[in-house]
């Protein structure tokens, strides 16, 4: 193991702002570092954080356009065919209700709008719904849609990059030694085609993690290397938020500080990508979220799927006793 300074987490900035890649020893370094190299290492983790972005934090904020009914086994989740979770369930929403969605991510000063629907990947009346919202958001708001339908099939990403999405999400998750642990009714090359399918028409690719679902630190590390070697602009961490009723429901909560630790491994392996602290952040980061986004320089806002989220007043408090500002345009 590594002998680690502070001045070794400057080190680690200086490689990442040249470009160069942080070897499997130096990465897990950061994993592993003692509780009191923390302040070091996020202020070297910020210097790369600053370079790009500054002191500005983008909000981003999800709607759960379908809620349930999907095929898919994904231990974590409480809409997949093996939860018992007992959540609301509901077909797609109308447009009506997706741009009554988009008017109140503006209202809390949110630049990005996420469409996410549960299933293997939509159908011909889902994408449809989905289209004409849009259409009509893109029309009459000055915002950033991001889309998350699952795996696409045929002309898909073609017709919602027509209708005005900018950003399409399907999440790695986990690395892909780990993947068959927690899905089996998909693998983890279906999820690298579709982000790939949704660079090639021109959608800039959304792509994260969940962190705590029983994987290894190597395996933390390699996730944050193929994140970086899809060219993700957006990455996603999220921290699992175990939920009763599904196969992963025993897993305990994460130390804020080992979380606060993946989010300066993220920043130094991809450092000029929007690193958006996620799900689970206020059950694990706890008392330390406003740290979160030294590394980091993005939130969600509001609830998650079928989980509650941090009010965004709230939210908002936090980014202005930082001292820092909400980039209310994501465009």
């Amino acid at each position: 193991m590594l002998t680690i300074t502070s001045t070794q987490w400057e080190r680690y900035a200086d490689k990442a702002l040249q470009g160069e890649l942080l070897t499997m020893e130096e990465a897990l370094s950061i994993l592993d570092a003692e509780d009191s190299q923390l302040l070091p290492l996020l202020q070297a983790a910020f210097r790369v954080r600053y370079h790009t972005f500054g002191r500005k934090v983008k909000l981003n904020m999800i709607i759960n356009a379908k809620s349930g009914f999907c095929p898919e086994d994904c231990g974590y989740c409480s809409q997949s065919i093996v939860s018992d979770a007992p959540i609301e369930k509901y077909t797609m929403m109308k447009r009506d209700v997706l741009v009554a969605g988009a008017k109140e991510a503006l209202a809390r000063k949110a630049g990005t709008y996420c469409i996410v629907a549960s299933g293997r990947g939509p159908t011909e009346h889902e994408l449809e719904e989905v289209i004409e919202a849009v259409k009509e958001i893109k029309q009459d708001l000055k915002m950033k849609v991001c889309a998350c339908l699952g795996i696409l099939r045929n002309d898909q990403a073609e017709r919602l990059k027509a209708a005005g999405v900018d950003r399409y999400n399907h999440n790695l998750n986990t690395s892909k030694d780990h993947f068959s642990n927690i899905t089996t009714t998909h693998n983890y090359d279906h999820r690298v085609q579709t982000i790939e399918q949704a660079k090639t028409v021109g959608m800039s690719p959304c792509s994260g993690c969940i962190v705590g679902m029983g994987e290894t630190r190597e395996q933390v590390v390699q996730i944050a290397y193929a994140l970086r070697e899809l060219n993700a602009d957006s990455i996603p961490v999220n921290f699992l938020h175990s939920i009763k009723g599904t196969p992963l429901e025993d897993k305990e909560d994460l130390d804020p500080r080992y979380c606060l630790k993946v989010l300066a491994l993220m920043r130094f392996i991809n450092p000029s990508k929007e690193i958006r602290v996620s799900g689970g952040r206020e059950v694990n980061l706890r008392h330390l979220q406003p740290l979160s986004l030294y590394p980091a320089n993005a939130i969600f806002v509001g609830d998650y799927l079928t989980t509650e989220g941090q009010a965004s007043l709230i939210d908002h408090q936090m980014i202005e006793d930082l001292g820092f500002e909400i980039e209310e345009c994501a465009l």
